[in-house]
């Protein structure tokens, strides 16, 4: 396995990112993954590793980089309670404007890699906060977005215009979400309505809540963590993959 950090441009700056990739054979199909509101750090890491090791060239972007490069917090620091609003300042800033310009420097990047097989469109992966971020970047980009997972993702149905659902009818790609059941930032009627609608729109997905499951349950840092659903999340992940980009 090959991995390193990147610097990416973007309309904004300079982007840091974690790469990884399968370290003989290639092209590989190319994977882009949203962090938590956690941020960069050695779990996410993992993740991008453990998708390397399933064959796929995948790149972990810092969202937070305007604040500087990862990793920006102590994980057993920054969930404290008396440090939530510091850590809501960070992920409020990030607005959809902002989200997609990203995304689109994180596409072009990955286009031009020499590892990435050519042309080929990518997969996309999201947690808590990165959940909103994977069906934005759908909506946005059908025609370089294969598929797309959020798992624990938040307020993907929320009021205003802007809310991620209100964008099903853009997404020509298949799409997982993996639910916790006990998840204040999406709740039943919340999960209930983004099914009715992505129905509507006739988007190809599948959605399954994961019982006993807190928001962050894929996390191992975190005190949420579930290990039954996190590899459960494995297993839908890899498997959407298998599916959609390994053609």
């Amino acid at each position: 396995m090959a991995s390193k950090t990147v610097d990416i441009k973007t309309p904004d700056g300079v982007c840091d990112a974690y790469a990884s990739h399968p370290g003989q054979g290639g092209p590989f199909p190319a994977v882009l993954i949203f962090m938590d509101g956690i941020g960069v750090r050695p779990v996410l890491h993992g993740f991008a590793d453990r998708l390397a090791g399933a064959g796929y060239y995948a790149l972990l972007p810092n969202m937070f980089y305007r604040r500087g490069r990862a990793p920006l917090f102590d994980t057993a620091e920054i969930i404290k309670p008396e440090n939530r609003p510091k850590l809501m300042e960070y992920v409020l800033a990030l607005t959809p404007d902002t989200v997609l310009r990203d995304a689109g420097a994180f596409l072009d990047f990955l286009a031009a890699q020499k590892e990435v097989r050519p042309g080929a469109k990518v997969g996309l992966t999201g947690y808590c906060m990165g959940g909103g971020m994977v069906v934005r970047t759908a909506a946005r980009y059908p025609e370089r977005v294969a598929s797309g997972a959020s798992f624990h993702g938040g307020r993907l149905v929320a009021d205003g215009p802007e809310s991620p659902h209100r964008l099903a009818d853009k997404i020509r790609c298949r799409l997982y979400f993996g639910h916790a059941d006990q998840d204040g930032s999406m709740t039943a009627e919340q999960i209930a309505e983004l099914d009715r609608t992505l129905k509507a729109a006739g988007v190809r997905y599948a959605a399954e809540l994961y019982t006993g499951a807190l928001h962050g349950y894929t996390m191992p840092d975190l005190p949420v963590y579930n290990r039954e659903a996190a590899e459960r999340h494995w297993q839908r992940l890899l498997g959407l993959f298998a599916e959609t980009l390994q053609a």
